[in-house]
């Protein structure tokens, strides 16, 4: 058994065990998750603004504190952990993104007058706060689109990884990235 399947296995232990309510599991995941964590955590930052305040491990303990710390334990298996896992991140990076622009729009001070020259250009946070909203809208229309979505631009799966995660075919989950980016950029527009 090669050292990947040893990892899967450990994994699915301690989160059966964890189901099962052994406290001391969670002490035991943190270090056999730690790495594909990180790699998420990496590959959502990818798509972040430059000087960034969030950076890789920060990101991954402030996810792995919530996931932990969630009454809601109940992760099926490994994908499913690492699925929510994705979602909790990505829910980190909007809450952040939605505070940095509440501070820069005065945090509730009575707005001044500006000049139309000094309105500032769309940032990448506003761009992930839309995102976020209209990635919600989807997950109303389409679920298994957004999971896609939030797995592939969020976690930065790739269309092999994506497939096994969700039982599903590669072909399937081409065929749902390509109409799920359409709706998108549709709505987005909008």
């Amino acid at each position: 058994m090669n050292n990947s399947s040893n990892r899967r296995e450990q994994i699915d232990r301690c989160l059966e065990a964890i189901r099962g309510g052994n406290s001391e599991a969670l002490n035991e995941l943190m270090p056999v998750v730690y790495d594909e964590l990180r790699r998420q955590a990496h590959n959502m930052l990818r798509h972040e603004r430059q000087g960034h305040t969030l950076q890789t491990t920060a990101l991954v303990h402030e996810a792995y504190m919530n996931l932990v710390g969630s009454s809601s334990r109940d992760w099926e298996n490994r994908e499913h952990f690492f699925n929510v896992a994705a979602k909790v991140m990505r829910n980190i990076l909007v809450s952040h993104a939605r505070k940095r622009c509440r501070l820069k729009r005065g945090g509730g001070r009575l707005p001044e007058a500006i000049e139309p020259d000094e309105l500032p250009d769309i940032n990448k946070d506003e761009v992930m706060i839309r995102l976020d909203d209209t990635l919600n809208q989807l997950r109303r229309v389409d679920k298994r689109q957004a999971d896609i979505v939030e797995n592939r631009f969020f976690a930065g799966l790739t269309n092999e990884e994506i497939a096994k995660l969700m039982n599903i075919s590669e072909t399937t989950v081409k065929r749902e990235w390509r109409h799920a980016q359409t709706w998108l950029l549709r709505e987005m527009k909008q």
